[in-house]
C-alpha cells in the first residue's frame, strides 16, 4: 500500500503585498501549491478578512481560484480568537455575549466553508483576561467550543482547534484536554510548533505537547521561532514584538523529529481526515517570516517561497511524501 501523502497548503495572505487575490493566487500557484487558506483578501472592495465578504466578493473570490487550479485548504477565520469575559485588558480581541456569538459568527463562518467548499474550519480556544489563571475559565472555554464543534457537526464541517499562546489553549497539553473533554469527532486540533516554543519551551517540550496532541490532532501549521530565551516560560507573550520567526528547517521547534514520527502516524491521521471529508492532511504554511502579531503575519512572496522549500526539505529528510505542482499538472490543466 503507497503511504499517504501531506498535502501542502498556506495561507494565501502571507505571500501578497497587497493582499489582492492576483497577487495571493498567482504566488500560491507559482511556488506549487493546489491548495490554499484564506483569511484576508481584497477582492475589489479593499482588504477584508474573509468573514467579511459579500456574495458578489465571494463569487469572484472562487471564480479567480478556478482560473490559477487552486482550492481552499481551510477558512482561515478568527472564531474563538475572542474574550471569554468582557473586560478592558489590554487585550484587543473583540467580545461578544456567547449566544449571540454562536447564533451569528459561528453560523457565518459554517456559511463561508460551505460556500469555499471546504470541510476545515479553523479556529481558537477564547482568550481568558489578562493576568488570570487560565484553569479559573478552562470549564467556559470547554463549554464554548463544544458548543462551537456541535454547529459545525451539524452543518457537516470540522472545527480545527488551533493551539496558540495567551489563549486558553496555549499549549498542546491542554489542548489536547479538551478535546478529550469535548468529544466530538467533528473537533480536531492543529498543531503549531512556533506557537508553542515562542513561549519559552525547549524542542523536547514541543515535541511531547505533539504527542499529547496526536490522538486529537487534524492537521499543522508550518511556521518555526528561534527562541532567544529557550528553557525560559513567557507568562504573556506579546504577540506584536515577535520577529524571531524562522524557516522549519532552522528554528527551534524540532521540526524534523516531529516529521519523522508524523511519517509513522500518516496513515492513522490520513485516515481520520478522509473520513471526516477531507482530502487528506494537510500541511499549511504559516511562516511569518518577515514579522508576526495577534491576527495575522506576513513573509511576501519570496519568503513564502523559502518557508515552503524549507518545509519541503525537511519532510524529505523525514521521510515525509508530499507534491508540489510539475509538467504532468500542466498537461491535465491543458487537456492532453
Amino acid at each position: 500500500m503507497t503511504q499517504p501523502q501531506i498535502v501542502l497548503s498556506g495561507f494565501g495572505d502571507e505571500s501578497a503585498n497587497d493582499r489582492t487575490m492576483d497577487q495571493q493566487f498567482s504566488a500560491m500557484s507559482a511556488i506549487g501549491l493546489r491548495y490554499m487558506s484564506i483569511r484576508f483578501i481584497d477582492a475589489g472592495n479593499g482588504i477584508k478578512n474573509v468573514m467579511s465578504l459579500d456574495d458578489a466578493e465571494i463569487a469572484t473570490v472562487k471564480q479567480k481560484l478556478d482560473e490559477y487550479g487552486l482550492k481552499i485548504a481551510t477558512l482561515g477565520s478568527p472564531i474563538g480568537k475572542a474574550k471569554l469575559c468582557d473586560v478592558d485588558d489590554g487585550n484587543g480581541a473583540p467580545y461578544k455575549p456567547f449566544d449571540a456569538y454562536l447564533e451569528e459568527d459561528v453560523n457565518r463562518a459554517c456559511d463561508l466553508a460551505e460556500a469555499f467548499e471546504t470541510k476545515l474550519l479553523r479556529g481558537f480556544s477564547f482568550y481568558h483576561p489578562k493576568g488570570s489563571n487560565l484553569e479559573d475559565h478552562y470549564a467556559q472555554a470547554v463549554d464554548h467550543v463544544g458548543k462551537i464543534a456541535d454547529v459545525c457537526k451539524s452543518r457537516g464541517l470540522i472545527f480545527g482547534l488551533e493551539v496558540e499562546a495567551n489563549l486558553i489553549g496555549q499549549n498542546g497539553s491542554v489542548l489536547a484536554r479538551m478535546h478529550e473533554a469535548i468529544n466530538n469527532d467533528a473537533l480536531v486540533t492543529i498543531f503549531d510548533g512556533a506557537n508553542i516554543v515562542m513561549q519559552g519551551y525547549t524542542a523536547d517540550q514541543v515535541y511531547d505537547q505533539y504527542v499529547e496532541m496526536k490522538p486529537g490532532l487534524g492537521w499543522i501549521h508550518v511556521k518555526d521561532f528561534a527562541n532567544p530565551t529557550p528553557g525560559q516560560l513567557i507568562e504573556h507573550v506579546d504577540e506584536e514584538t515577535l520577529k524571531q520567526f524562522v524557516p522549519a528547517d532552522i528554528g527551534d521547534s524540532g521540526h524534523l523529529r516531529i516529521m519523522k514520527d508524523l511519517a509513522e502516524f500518516m496513515p492513522t491521521l490520513h485516515d481520520r481526515m478522509t473520513a471526516l471529508g477531507a482530502p487528506g492532511v494537510f500541511a499549511d504554511m504559516e511562516p511569518h517570516v518577515r514579522g508576526g502579531g495577534q491576527f495575522g503575519g506576513f513573509s511576501g512572496p519570496d519568503g513564502m517561497g523559502v518557508a515552503l522549500r524549507a518545509f519541503c526539505k525537511v519532510c524529505d529528510e523525514a521521510g515525509v511524501g508530499y507534491h508540489l505542482r510539475d509538467f504532468e499538472d500542466l498537461k491535465v490543466d491543458r487537456g492532453y
